[in-house]
């Protein structure tokens, strides 16, 4: 049933992909993203994920600035599938297994496949977060995000602390929105 219910959620968001990229050039990345958000903020766990990307100084930051930085790393989660997943070509996603693993943690395993038979792996981490399933992370093709973003944002902390993180992905976001419009 674990399984089940962890499965569920991942098959809505490819649904969502999948329905993101069939709107395309019509509906257009702020449309895209429109669609995506609702979806995307229901089925990710993102302040687990904050706290693990940021690491250490997380607990150090006020609640304000946590709450800032939450807001921009989930507007730039979904910019990032509007960018993304923006045009359709018959690609199917497949759910392949899910596996229990420690600590109440699922691991979904599925693959996209593109429409000229391409075969990209993505695994989905998810745990229970107040009885319902979240993804906490996203491995594609073997390559953890969450461990991508760890040490991209350490390395910006540790250069130029939170507020140069806070206006990277603030930068990041716009740059999405403006090359979307262009």
């Amino acid at each position: 049933a674990e399984a089940d219910a962890a499965t569920a959620v991942v098959e809505k968001l490819h649904g969502a992909l999948i329905e993101s990229m069939k709107l395309g050039e019509k509906g257009g990345y702020s449309g895209r993203a429109e669609h995506l958000g609702p979806i995307v903020n229901a089925t990710f766990d993102f302040p687990t994920i904050a706290r693990f990307v940021v690491g250490r100084s997380w607990a150090q930051l006020p609640a304000d600035r946590q709450s800032t930085f939450l807001q921009i790393f989930e507007d730039l989660s979904t910019g990032t599938y509007a960018d993304r997943f923006d045009s359709y070509d018959n690609e199917t996603f497949r759910t392949l297994s899910a596996e229990q693993q420690k600590q109440g943690y699922q691991l979904v395993k599925t693959e996209l496949v593109t429409g000229d038979g391409e075969i990209v792996k993505f695994s989905y981490l998810l745990h229970p977060v107040e009885g319902n399933w979240r993804i906490v992370n996203v491995i594609a093709d073997g390559v953890s995000d969450l461990s991508l973003k760890r040490a991209d944002y350490a390395a910006v902390i540790k250069s130029g602390g939170f507020d140069a993180l806070i206006a990277k992905l603030r930068k990041q976001v716009a740059d999405q929105r403006s090359a979307a419009d262009s």
